[in-house]
């Protein structure tokens, strides 16, 4: 099926950069908006625009009835979701198949079985992939907790099983802080994502979290574009990512890649994916986290190394295309690395909306800006406070470094505060640059 007009339910730089991708490959885009970004530039920019509902996203950008309604007026044939949002909702892909509006993205019945974090574990051990086993809390009483917890040792990560983006997550030490943490967490996941199931794993102390790029087709064809490391993070939020992973022996990648494919062929996956491991750094050995069923913030750092375009090939997927990537023919150049711009205070984490007085992007030789604000424009405070994405590649690790000091200093952002100074910070680190790091980076140079 050849698609003529597709709509984005999403928003900022995401709804842009597929937005580009649209425009290239000739396809006619509509965007969605929420009254609070009926001045953003991913409608100044699409050939038609709907309001689907006030600033609150639950109202708008999560309104299924909307945001299908406006498909069918503007006679869009296809939606991508971007990520975020509705991306991984597998209610909103049945309904776009019954409203016969092709979903964007992977069938629904890999949506259901990769978003559920407990489910999702089950399949990726019966596909050989190494995992670490959780305790189920739902199923269990508040003694069968305590006493499994003990058996597998402090400290340990309760998770939401439905949560997602660093949300719904709790790294325990004590066994005092046990249930009260479990108590607190599902009535934030009830909250948040309408599902209270909870699970507890075991906690690495010494981890990086990798990630593996995979592509696939509706016909079994799956290929994957390497890993990338997406260790800086802060309240398990990524700050920084890069590719390749630079702690990865060349065996070890092999394997921990031929796993991520191993397990999209298993489930039967038919799209853009992220599969997600901890490493560990003490044992040389990875474990399966989770799958993203959706395209991910951090792509652009694979595309640098690539020169795929993940977005156009998500849509030649949903269009029935046969892959025209063999594994053989992707070549990897160099290195890369993406820091989120967010509009907060560069060390509290607290947001920052506002008017952006004046706004200068860097450019140059291998800088890539995915943005979507501008010189007076407002930062909503209704919505994820990420406004820009810099991404740069190099020959190698040191070169990108420097090049991202260099287009972060280039960078002017005024009138709100951004975290481009933790982010430099982060980049002239003695042991970020050393690659003397795990998960726990930014918690430790931050006490």
């Amino acid at each position: 099926m050849k698609f003529r007009k597709i709509l984005i339910a999403n928003r900022g730089e995401i709804a842009i950069r597929i937005l580009r991708t649209c425009r290239e490959m000739g396809l006619q885009t509509v965007c969605v908006h929420s009254t609070a970004d009926e001045h953003s530039l991913h409608v100044k920019l699409a050939d038609e625009s709907v309001c689907i509902g006030p600033a609150k996203s639950t109202l708008s950008y999560l309104n299924i009835p909307a945001i299908l309604s406006a498909a069918e007026i503007t006679g869009a044939d296809a939606i991508h979701p971007g990520f975020g949002f509705l991306s991984e909702n597998r209610e909103f892909a049945n309904l776009c198949e019954k409203w016969k509006v092709s979903f964007i993205g992977p069938n629904t019945e890999c949506i259901e079985k990769m978003g559920d974090k407990i489910l999702s574990k089950e399949i990726a051990e019966k596909a050989g992939l190494p995992v670490l086993k959780p305790i189920r809390v739902n199923e269990l009483s508040d003694k069968e907790i305590l006493s499994q917890v003990h058996e597998m040792g402090f400290p340990v990560l309760i998770k939401a099983s439905a949560g997602g983006g660093g949300r719904g997550m709790k790294m325990i030490d004590k066994e005092e802080d046990v249930l009260p943490n479990i108590s607190r967490l599902k009535a934030e996941a009830k909250a948040g994502f309408g599902d209270d199931t909870l699970f507890i794993e075991k906690y690495i102390t010494n981890p990086r979290h990798v990630e593996v790029q995979i592509l696939a087709d509706q016909h079994g064809n799956v290929v994957h574009l390497g890993e990338r490391d997406c260790t800086v993070q802060r309240r398990f939020q990524k700050v920084v990512e890069e590719s390749p992973c630079p702690v990865l022996t060349a065996e070890k990648r092999e394997e921990i890649c031929q796993s991520a494919v191993d397990l999209a062929k298993y489930v039967g996956y038919d799209s853009v994916g992220t599969v997600e491991y901890l490493y560990d750094q003490d044992e040389e050995k990875f474990y399966f986290m989770e799958m993203n069923t959706r395209i991910q913030v951090e792509h652009p750092v694979t595309e640098q190394r690539t020169g795929v375009d993940l977005i156009g090939q998500q849509i030649l997927s949903a269009q029935g295309n046969v892959l025209d990537l063999k594994q053989e023919e992707i070549e990897f150049s160099g290195h890369s690395i993406e820091c989120r711009i967010n509009a907060e205070n560069p060390y509290t984490g607290t947001p920052s909306p506002g008017e952006i007085l004046h706004y200068h992007r860097p450019a140059g030789f291998g800088v890539r800006v995915d943005d979507f604000i501008y010189s007076g424009y407002k930062v909503s405070p209704f919505y994820d406070s990420m406004i820009a994405k810099v991404i740069v590649h190099g020959r190698d690790r040191l070169t990108c470094l420097d090049r991202m000091i260099r287009a972060l200093e280039e960078t002017v952002i005024e009138g709100i505060q951004t975290n481009k100074d933790l982010h430099l910070d982060i980049l002239r680190d003695e042991d970020f640059r050393g690659n003397n790091y795990s998960t726990n980076f930014l918690t430790h140079k931050m006490q």
